[in-house]
């Protein structure tokens, strides 16, 4: 799903006061560090995602390699930080998915 420019702008605004939850190091992006991702994003529907300075990885390759493996949608990359969003397929978890449709689908 590709997203407006105000349903980014919705996105990064929630994902400002975010942490990021996972650092991808020197090791690089392993298939452990995939499924943890994706169970994270599953759980949380919108996570930042560093890239340290130590590492080989491109940020751009990275958010690609994860978008691909989680099927989350990429919502930025800012520097060495990846901000990935997937609405989640638990009703209990849609916290962010939710405000995210009433503000953009159910005005209509």
């Amino acid at each position: 799903m590709e997203f407006t420019g105000k349903q980014k702008q919705f996105l990064k605004k929630e994902a400002h006061s975010l942490k990021p939850i996972f650092q991808i190091g020197k090791g690089g992006l392993s298939q452990e560090t995939i499924e943890q991702i994706q169970a994270a994003v599953e759980k949380r529907e919108l996570i930042k995602i560093s890239l340290l300075q130590n590492t080989d990885e491109e940020a751009d390759q990275v958010a690609q390699e994860l978008v691909l493996a989680t099927g989350a949608n990429l919502v930025q990359i800012i520097g060495h930080t990846i901000v990935l969003y997937k609405k989640a397929t638990k009703e209990k978890n849609r916290h962010i998915s939710t405000r995210f449709e009433q503000a953009f689908f159910k005005s209509r």
